[in-house]
């Protein structure tokens, strides 16, 4: 066995995972710490994710992210799952403990509302009703967020209203599901908004949902992050809305990993920005 003490390796496993922006966050954060580790992608096919995550903790591995399609699968491999992540149903970080446990964390809904609460100054969730739009693996996320942080109650939609329907059963009474078509007047006094689909992003059907009631007073989120400034949030804030991309939330959420796997909580600031938007 050599002397030599290893240096510290944690990655992003999904698939695809070609895409991802966290490596290039996390190299980030390990120069500008003086750290030497290294953050990887890898593509992992679901027939093999047990066995690829055992092996880690061996080759080096102090942690990893998990994305799209493993995020509710690792979950059944965990020795610990804190109550968040069982909340959400889902895990986007593993922590290798020194004592062979697999610790499984979800930092989702704190990267979102650390997101807003760094670039919405002001934003008082529970001063008024909130919107979200859509009913996926984010929106869990943000629902339980909304929820911890006193939101007095969150009008939920989604194209299929059952998946909505589905929510609204398992997060309580704050939960108020809308049909599609009535999804413009939810927004009416909503000081919270937020979409949690992926529509406007690159590639995907554009946001039609109408504006019109919605207040100047309203900070507007939307978890699309390419392109940056989506339709949806260029509408909001010439309605005179503080509005705040997805990138926040995705920078956010990966401080409290990088801090579990390499001791230092790194700072989501320009700099931070700006490494991550550089081609």
């Amino acid at each position: 066995m050599s002397d030599h003490p290893r240096i510290p390796l944690a990655g992003v496993i999904g698939s695809p995972v070609a895409h991802s922006k966290s490596p290039r966050l996390h190299q980030h954060w390990l120069k500008t710490h003086g750290i030497k580790g290294h953050y990887i992608p890898m593509d992992v096919a679901q027939a093999d994710l047990k066995e690829v995550i055992a092996a880690l903790p061996k080759a080096g591995f102090v942690g990893c992210n998990v994305t799209i399609p493993h995020k509710e699968k690792v979950l059944a491999l965990a020795d610990v799952v804190t109550d968040r992540a069982a909340l959400i149903g889902a895990a986007n970080t593993l922590i290798f403990r020194k004592d062979g446990r697999l610790h499984a964390d979800n930092t989702d809904g704190y990267g979102f509302v650390a997101n807003l609460r760094q670039n919405a100054p002001g934003w008082d969730p529970a001063s008024g009703p909130a919107a979200v739009i859509g009913a996926g693996g984010a929106a869990r996320a943000v629902l339980a967020s909304l929820i911890e942080i006193g939101a007095p109650e969150i009008r939920l939609v989604n194209r299929t209203r059952a998946r909505a329907e589905a929510l609204r059963a398992e997060f309580g009474a704050k939960v108020v599901v809308s049909d599609w078509v009535q999804a413009g007047n939810m927004l009416e006094d909503a000081v919270t908004v937020v979409n949690t689909t992926s529509l406007g992003m690159e590639g995907k059907p554009e946001f039609r949902i109408p504006l019109d009631a919605l207040s100047p007073k309203a900070v507007v989120n939307d978890l699309v992050y390419a392109p940056l400034r989506t339709k949806f949030l260029e509408e909001a804030a010439a309605i005179g809305c503080v509005t705040v991309d997805g990138l926040g939330m995705l920078l956010h959420q990966a401080a409290p990993a990088f801090e579990r796997w390499f001791g230092i909580r790194p700072e989501v600031n320009e700099a931070t920005r700006a490494a991550i938007l550089a081609e």
